[in-house]
């Protein structure tokens, strides 16, 4: 049994995703949702799925040693950073080498790095005149947004687009794409 282990600070569409796509699989299973916010939609909609959900405070996200400690106890296959706002210190991106990834709302490199992400990445595509957009999953290490390009999906960017029309195509692409590549990483 592969173990995935979703960090989330949001709403929780995607880890709802993700949680929904394998919810029957008897090969892959989310085991926890880790956030660094009491308040994030996260932690509602996991409850149907019965996938238990942890608010860590800032100094444990800092350190990052206890996270590592819990994950390796629980024998967590790959963490998934799922709308997760907060960068992912040394620790953990050593300890799980090449077995984190998150998934970006744009085209990486572009509109990629500190303080790009939801609307701020959807409003910069539109601001450059960019005529697509899409979705980038990569695997994490050090640099914000750095890590190698797993898969990109694309779309196009509409003349009359706003942020929150190019962000629910985006959404789209990001809730059929995520929990596929997911699965695949970890039945290759």
């Amino acid at each position: 049994m592969k173990r995935i282990a979703i960090f989330a600070s949001g709403s929780g569409t995607n880890a709802e995703a993700i949680a929904r796509h394998f919810a029957d699989n008897d090969n892959i299973q989310v085991t926890c949702v880790l956030s660094n916010r009491a308040n994030a939609g996260v932690h509602q909609r996991m409850q149907p799925f019965g996938i238990p959900t942890i608010t860590l405070d800032k100094e444990t996200w800092n350190t990052a040693t206890p996270i590592v400690d819990m994950l390796q106890e629980q024998n967590i296959d790959l963490i998934v950073l799922a709308g997760f706002m907060r960068k992912i210190e040394t620790p953990l991106t050593t300890a799980f080498a090449r077995r984190i990834i998150n998934i970006h709302p744009s085209l990486l490199p572009l509109h990629g790095g500190a303080g790009m992400y939801g609307h701020h990445v959807h409003e910069a595509v539109l601001a450059a005149g960019d005529t697509e957009s899409g979705i980038t999953i990569h695997y994490v290490d050090e640099m914000i947004d750095g890590g190698e390009i797993i898969f990109q999906a694309r779309c196009e960017v509409l003349p009359d687009d706003t942020p929150d029309t190019l962000a629910d195509r985006i959404h789209i692409l990001e809730h059929r794409h995520f929990p596929q590549v997911i699965e695949q990483l970890l039945t290759d």
